[in-house]
């Protein structure tokens, strides 16, 4: 074997592993494959719940369950859902919830971050510290319920959005992302005379929308979902979320909301079509703002994790 045959080999480039290899005809088949069933799988029982929302009530009492293909188009369950009543006003307190949970989680979280982030703060180690503790130990549901009561909470809004307002892993997040903007932006606003907070206003938080977008959906997310606190805190039917309603409904019980449920008995609607239509609605917002974020959300999760 020649010399020369010898340094090419000694210089040629390691074989890569089968995984970094570029597929092949294929592999892009059964990926394309995998790729149709898990949209199957998701906008599947998606058409069904909404098909079977807008069937008469005929239709569903002759497929005997969820409908799957189309035999009529009605919207009479909506209209009585929207017509007034107790659906009408949980949609009313989720928005409003929502609405005012978010900003103020955002408020506490932007001023929480942007103040860790800052290595010369007053004992931010320490309050970075205490505050990572809480994600792997909590006081428990009874002694949370306790101070609720014991602060006048229960059967208020305020039980819905001050038990759940912070998330500190959503904190840590843009604490990561405001530490990778530039210190010489910030310095040089110090240096013009800026303070804290005008530096935050104008330069931290225009140069984070990507983030801020994307961690206001999480809270959006969390408050409109949410279930739990309103169930354990208000006793006032009148003041129930959309998400109580709604498993009102699917349980079928006695605290269904009266209108509906005395329709259902007479026969004037389907219980299987009210519940259908509540799903859309309880769905219906996530579904319009995600595709506003979706932009924002590679760079708004990873950006601050790979600078962090």
């Amino acid at each position: 074997m020649s010399l020369n045959t010898q340094l090419v080999r000694s210089l040629r480039a390691p074989a890569r592993p089968t995984w970094e290899e570029p597929p092949g005809k294929a592999g892009l088949t059964a990926k394309g494959g995998l790729l149709v069933l898990c949209c199957l799988g998701v906008l599947g029982p998606l058409w069904i719940v909404i098909v079977t929302s807008l069937s008469p009530k005929p239709v569903i009492d002759r497929v005997g369950g969820l409908v799957v293909i189309p035999q009529g188009i009605t919207f009479v369950n909506y209209r009585e859902l929207l017509s007034g009543g107790q659906v009408s006003r949980a949609i009313t307190v989720s928005v409003g919830v929502t609405l005012a949970g978010t900003l103020f989680s955002m408020t506490v979280s932007v001023l929480a971050a942007y103040g860790l982030s800052r290595r010369d703060s007053l004992g931010h180690r320490f309050l970075l510290m205490a505050m990572m503790a809480t994600m792997f130990f909590g006081a428990g549901l009874i002694p949370t319920y306790l101070l609720v009561q014991s602060l006048g909470l229960t059967d208020t809004y305020l039980s819905l959005i001050l038990p759940s307002a912070v998330s500190v892993f959503n904190i840590l997040v843009l604490r990561a992302f405001f530490m990778g903007i530039s210190p010489e932006l910030t310095e040089s606003a110090r240096i013009d005379g800026a303070s804290d907070v005008r530096i935050l206003l104008t330069i931290v938080l225009p140069l984070s929308r990507a983030v801020l977008a994307v961690i206001s959906l999480f809270y959006a997310v969390g408050y409109w979902s949410a279930w739990f606190n309103a169930s354990i805190y208000l006793t006032d039917q009148r003041m129930m979320p959309l998400q109580n309603v709604l498993i009102q409904l699917v349980q079928k019980n006695t605290e269904a909301p009266t209108g509906l449920q005395q329709a259902v008995r007479t026969g004037q609607l389907s219980a299987l079509g009210l519940q259908m239509a509540v799903m859309v609605l309880a769905l219906v917002p996530v579904a319009v703002a995600s595709p506003f974020v979706q932009r924002h959300f590679k760079k708004g999760m990873l950006t601050g994790a790979v600078k962090g």
